[in-house]
């Protein structure tokens, strides 16, 4: 069973090491590849409002997400959210889990909205989850992310409108 929970300063290691692979490929995430471990721990744990990481039976970090407004002030009612699972933990429902907590945390938070603004068009199974979790794409941008694998390709802006009647 994954339990989620506020992400705790003794957790950085773990967090770390979670997103380390997944920055360094740059597939995903539009960080350099090149990125430090202080520069990752400011982008994913300073300046979001909240960072939350899934844990699991044992205590191990299986993943983490954070949860910050999407823009300042008059656009600061609709949340963004980054989400990592760890290799190991792929494919176990973990990313589902945190999106679905992720958005009752904004619910609670006051936030009325969710938008992801790069998610990667060749991340096949991200659009996926986000799309059964709701999320629509609301625009595709043109070449706006460069794979480091597969040159510049396309990134989706994913968006959904929180009913709280309908998010757990």
């Amino acid at each position: 069973m994954t339990t989620l929970r506020l992400f705790q300063p003794e957790d950085w290691r773990s967090v770390w090491q979670i997103l380390e692979p997944i920055f360094r490929a740059g597939e995903t995430y539009p960080y350099s590849p090149n990125i430090t471990e202080a520069e990752a721990r400011v982008v994913w744990i300073d300046v979001p409002a909240a960072t939350f990481v899934a844990v699991g039976d044992r205590g191990e970090v299986l993943g983490t997400y954070y949860l910050k407004p999407n823009q300042s002030e008059l656009g600061a009612h609709v949340a963004n959210c980054g989400y990592v699972v760890g290799e190991a933990a792929r494919g176990r429902g973990v990313a589902s889990t945190m999106c679905e907590h992720s958005q009752a945390e904004a619910v609670a938070r006051g936030f009325k909205a969710m938008q992801y603004n790069l998610v990667i068009s060749t991340n096949e199974s991200a659009v996926k989850l986000w799309q059964r979790h709701g999320f629509e794409i609301v625009g595709t941008l043109p070449k706006a992310f460069r794979h480091t694998k597969l040159g510049y390709v396309d990134a989706h802006v994913m968006y959904k409108w929180l009913d709280m009647a309908i998010v757990k």
